[in-house]
């Protein structure tokens, strides 16, 4: 099955409101929104919601309300693999296949962004199946998220509502897992974890 010609752009505009709000991020708000109009109704309408908080709110706000939650509140981890492997020796191993999936798209990852951050995965998913394989393959890192950003009433719920939608539904197994791990937390061990040499297809803040 071909892939619907509307989701490259959707999964861009969600990499682009998922990102910080510097004002590289900020200045591509009107193409992005005008593009929106070309997106099925349920992907496009959460994503028009992040999208008009952004141009309504000044760019200081916006930017220590951004660091507030998703640098320094854990369960709000835009990295995937945080979820499921914590800090433990099996996170390192699930970024070589994140890394994979990356290098197979002939993509590389810059400016020191690990290959699990999601706006990186989406911007992969915009170029190349791979990129929708993780998200399919990480759909308990996306419920914990979409859980965390609702429980703190995030305005960027809304973004992860739109790139459900555009996975196929989750598995019973999958919520399961979310749920389990909601209760428990990632798993811990103190290892550390070596820097990857790899992507961020976009150039990150870090």
């Amino acid at each position: 099955m071909s892939t619907p010609t509307w989701r490259p752009v959707a999964a861009r505009a969600a990499s682009l409101l998922l990102r910080y709000p510097d004002a590289a991020a900020l200045s591509v708000l009107p193409t992005l929104t005008a593009a929106l109009g070309e997106l099925p109704a349920p992907v496009a309408e959460p994503l028009r919601e992040v999208a008009g908080y952004r141009a309504k709110h000044d760019p200081t706000s916006l930017a220590a309300s951004y660091v507030e939650l998703f640098d320094f509140r854990r369960r709000c981890c835009l990295h995937l693999t945080y979820y499921t492997a914590g800090d433990t020796r099996r996170r390192g191993e699930a970024l070589v296949l994140f890394a994979g999936a990356y290098r197979d798209a002939g993509v590389r990852v810059v400016d020191g962004e690990l290959p699990d951050y999601l706006p990186a995965v989406l911007d992969l998913a915009a170029l190349d199946d791979g990129g929708w394989r993780l998200l399919r393959e990480n759909r308990v890192g996306l419920e914990l998220l979409s859980r965390a950003l609702e429980a703190q009433s995030s305005v960027y719920r809304n973004v992860l509502d739109a790139v459900t939608a555009m996975l196929p539904p989750a598995e019973p197994g999958d919520i399961a897992a979310a749920l389990r791990l909601a209760r428990t937390g990632p798993p811990v061990e103190q290892v550390g974890l070596e820097p990857f040499g790899l992507v961020d297809t976009t150039g990150g803040r870090r």
